[in-house]
This record gives structure tokens, sequence and C-alpha cells, in this order.
């Protein structure tokens, strides 16, 4: 017998998005179609309005990246600019995310009879399963192949609200780049610390996410007064950016805690900043399958989050973290506590949490799923030894 090498077979795969601005739907996008792209896949994206942030990254590997610049309402120049794109990408993978790519990328490939138009939906929908959107995304099901949920509840609400592509739901959980996240130190809290000009030996509770009702950081600013024992040794880190920046500043100053709350913006840093902190927190209305909560566990972080959408298939009560009620700031305040001061148990939580994610968040599982998923199966691997007689 000899030993020959099975290699994959390259496939094209064209991406569409709504954007590429930094978010967790984003970053899944960049991460998969970089991956596919070194695992020898034909890839590019394609961007309902402009480019974004994150672009150059996949632009940097050799990835093109598309913008139709569209306007606001119905923009024909657009939809054709869209339609001349994938027209050249149909005999492939023609992989949109979430709602509104998905049903402009469908209408615009009318008649066109892609190979395989499939969807994944990031979070849990709507939160109105009757609004417009909704029914244009119901409208495009027929010239739907395969609809992907990132999580079991996402999909099972789906189901509920009578959502049935050709071939039905799967849940493709979302992946991260673990090998980017260290374990949070000692010594990085303190040059954090140091960075945000806070006394050495504060404590820091971090949460990352766009500034929106949704994300509810509101919540945790409220829950930070609560916290027992209350202790001047605890601040808060909010990185993200969004409409409720300033109203979530006045919220800190008016509470008293502006100088126990720091603003960050927007950051390309956020695995140096998780390895300074010593909980992470999301305190979220709605999730789906979190980026936040990945890249925490990633960084062997405990981690008290509200027990909303897929948050408890990552987060595991009294393992790697605590769940918590949506809204309740006094559970919130209590759960931080707990985890902050009792340094035995939040150990634990962060060796556990950290071999999970090892185990179960990796970028390389979910590229293998969405090849799955496409319905090419493949090895999961560059290349693969196999035994030929």
């Amino acid at each position: 017998m000899k030993v020959m090498p099975v290699k994959i077979t390259p496939v094209r795969i064209t991406h569409v998005v709504e954007n590429l601005e930094r978010g967790g739907l984003e970053r899944v996008v960049v991460d998969l179609a970089g991956m596919q792209y070194r695992d020898g896949h034909d890839c590019e994206v394609v961007c309902l309005f402009g480019a974004g942030a994150l672009a150059s990254e996949l632009r940097k590997q050799g990835i093109a990246v598309h913008a139709c610049g569209k306007r606001a309402g119905l923009d024909l120049r657009a939809l054709r600019r869209l339609r001349s794109l994938l027209a050249a990408r149909r005999r492939g993978v023609i992989h949109t995310h979430n709602a509104t790519a998905h049903y402009h990328a469908a209408f615009a490939l009318f008649g066109l009879k892609p190979d395989r138009l499939v969807n994944t939906r990031h979070g849990m929908g709507a939160a109105d399963p009757g609004s417009r959107r909704e029914r244009l995304y119901r409208l495009s099901m027929p010239l739907t192949h395969r609809v992907a949920a990132v999580c079991e509840a996402a999909r099972d609400r789906f189901l509920a609200h009578g959502l049935h592509p050709r071939s039905g739901i799967e849940v493709v959980r979302n992946g991260i780049q673990v090998e980017r996240f260290r374990p949070a130190s000692v010594a990085a809290r303190r040059q954090l610390a140091s960075e945000l000009g806070l006394p050495e030996g504060t404590r820091l509770i971090g949460t990352v996410g766009r500034l929106n009702v949704v994300k509810d950081q509101a919540s945790l600013i409220q829950a930070l007064l609560r916290m027992e024992p209350v202790s001047d040794d605890v601040a808060l880190v909010i990185v993200g950016d969004g409409p409720l920046r300033g109203e979530l500043e006045r919220c800190a100053r008016d509470a008293g805690i502006a100088a126990r709350v720091r603003f960050l913006g927007d950051r390309s840093d956020v695995d140096r900043l998780l390895a300074g902190l010593d909980v992470f927190a999301l305190p979220s209305r709605s999730e789906g399958y979190s980026i936040a909560l990945l890249e925490a566990a990633a960084s062997a972080l405990p981690v008290v989050a509200t027990d909303v959408g897929g948050s408890r298939e990552i987060v595991h009560h009294g393992v790697t973290g605590e769940l918590v009620p949506p809204g309740d700031v006094g559970a919130l305040a209590a759960s931080l506590s707990r985890v902050l001061n009792d340094e035995r148990a939040s150990a634990g939580m962060r060796a556990a949490g950290r071999r999970w994610a090892m185990r179960e968040a990796s970028l390389q599982s979910m590229a293998r799923r969405y090849m799955d998923f496409y319905g090419y199966t493949q090895p999961g691997e560059h290349q693969l030894d196999v035994l030929c007689g």
C-alpha cells in the first residue's frame, strides 16, 4: 500500500453582507472567508452598502471585497450592481448573512438559478416576525436552498414562526480564532489598569458590544452601584461604540461613578483588553450565539451573562460562569459580586471556559461545519493522508 494525499476540491464561495463594519456577524464573515481562502477555495465578499472597516483585512489576504453602495429605500442601481456581481459567481455557493442581505441577493438572482443560495441568521430574528424585513425574508424562502441558525434557541424560534426553507434549518455554531486570545493574567490586568489611569490593584469588569438598547450596558452601570460589598477598587470597562454612548456616559456621571467607568470605543485590540479583565459581563436583552462570549471564554474569563438566546449554550451556569434573567439589575449585581469575590470559584470557571473554547469554539471547526452545510463533505485540514491499495 502507498500513502496518497487527498486534496480539497476548490469551491467558489461568495459571502453577501450588509457591510463589514466592526461587529460579531462581520467578524465571523471575515474570519470564515479568510479560513476558506486559506483552505484553497475561491472566495469573494459582496457588501450591500459600503465596505466597512474590516474589509481591509480581507483585501490584504487577496480576497476581493465589492461594495454596492445601496442608498436608503429601493435602490435599483445597487440592485443591478448586486445582480451583476452575483451572476458571475452563481456557479458555486452564494452565502448570505442575515435577512436584509439575503432577500436582496435572492431577488437580484431571480431567474439566474444559482447552484446554492444559503443563508445564516446570526441572531434571534426580529422582535416582530410580521415586520417588513421579515415579510420580505419569507418571500425569499422558495429561492433559498438552506438556512443556518447559530444556536438551538434561534432554530426553535424560527421554526415556531413558520420559517421553512427548502431543506429546513440547521444549527451551525460560530467559531473564533481561539489562538489569538491568551488567558487573562495579573500582569495584563496591572498594565490595563495603568493605561486606564486606575490605581494598581483595581479589579476590572469588562463588556464588549455595540452601545445600543439590546446590549443593555445601562443595567451593567446600575449593577456596579449595587454590588456587595460596595468597593471603590472595582471599575467597569466598556468596549464598543453606538447610538447610546452619550446617554450611557451621562448615566455614569449621574450615578456618581464616572471615575470608575471607562468607555474605550471601537477597538481593534479586543484580545489584549480581555486579557486584562477579571470578569466579563454581557447583560444583553437578546443574543444569538455571541462572539463576545466565545472570546471571553477563550481568554479564560469567568462570565456573567443574561440567560437569553444561545448564551446558555456557551455559558454553563456554575461551571464557566453564571446566568441571570435579562433586565434584573439586582441579580446581575449579585452574580458579579460572587464571581469577583470568590477567587476559588472564579479560578475554576477560568480553566473550564478556556478548555471549552479550545474544544468547541475554534474557527477551524466552524469552517468544517459550513462546508458540510453547503453540501461539500471534505477533509477538515488542508490535506489528509489516506491509505490506497
